[in-house]
């Protein structure tokens, strides 16, 4: 049986994973210094950046309406749809994509259907969008393909690390005393995500280098992350993401580990030299 796994631009897919035609994105946008930006393969990073460096207000984001999700469910009869969206606490982009479940289920209800919460973003999407793909290839039934990655998405761990916690504080996802204390005192976080997908602090460090080993070293302290597949997204800091990899590589026993580049979401909330890890 045919399928699409439908992602939203959060998700930030390898290269591989691009040329598939079984990954269908819905593009979020972005609203910075005046500028609108649309998270599709246009999008220029740098001039993201620029425009969010320029401005003294948070940069904003809108997610894609319902009916961009209908639209990229639209399939030939039959195939099964997954689809894969940014933590709902996070952002309105899961909300959307049940909207149009629920419309498309009402026009077809013959075609099998269901929207993943990642509880998670970037690096994280792109590990549940692979499982999906893993799965479905296989030849598993629909359904148990569904319960078999909400376990993985519940298993899943997602850490990073920030250079600026700028865009966080200005976006609210920080308070606003812990962002001023990092910021004044050059502290770095190393931060998660709960099981319900909402951000945590989980260290601090005095420089980026000493907050990435903490990374390394919460990943190899726990047991589960044997064998499993790691992503390591990076914005605009290649070397940095190949650091964290041979870090990964001497000192945990993890399985493949993907370099990923960051999109205009991940770029907004990441800002430049920020580092996101998901296992």
């Amino acid at each position: 049986m045919s399928f699409k796994i439908v992602v939203d631009s959060c998700c930030d897919l390898t290269p591989q994973m691009r040329k598939d035609p079984c990954f269908v994105k819905v593009p979020l946008s972005i609203h910075a210094n005046g500028s609108v930006f649309v998270d599709d393969d246009t999008l220029d990073q740098a001039d993201l950046l620029w425009s969010m460096r320029q401005s003294e207000d948070a940069p904003s984001t809108a997610c894609p309406s319902p009916q961009a999700y209908l639209d990229a469910y639209q399939g030939e009869e039959g195939e099964d749809v997954y689809v894969v969206t940014l933590s709902a606490l996070l952002s309105g982009s899961h909300n959307s994509a049940e909207q149009a479940r629920v419309l498309l289920e009402e026009e077809q209800p013959e075609r099998n259907i269901h929207v993943f919460n990642s509880c998670s973003a970037s690096s994280g999407e792109v590990l549940a969008a692979l499982k999906i793909q893993e799965l479905a290839s296989s030849g598993m039934p629909f359904k148990k393909v569904v319960r078999e990655v909400e376990q993985f998405i519940y298993q899943m761990q997602t850490l990073f690390v920030l250079e600026s916690l700028d865009n966080l504080r200005k976006n609210g996802r920080l308070t606003k005393l812990q962002a001023v204390v990092t910021s004044a005192l050059k502290i770095k976080l190393l931060c998660g995500a709960t099981p319900e997908g909402e951000i945590c602090k989980l260290g601090q460090a005095l420089s980026m280098k000493q907050a990435l080993n903490k990374l390394v070293e919460r990943i190899a302290a726990d047991p589960a992350h044997k064998g499993r597949t790691v992503a390591i997204c990076h914005c605009g800091c290649l070397d940095r993401a190949f650091q964290v990899k041979r870090r990964i590589e001497e000192t945990c026993q993890a399985g493949k580990i993907l370099i990923l580049e960051a999109g205009g979401i991940t770029t907004v909330y990441a800002n430049e030299g920020g580092i996101v890890v998901a296992y």
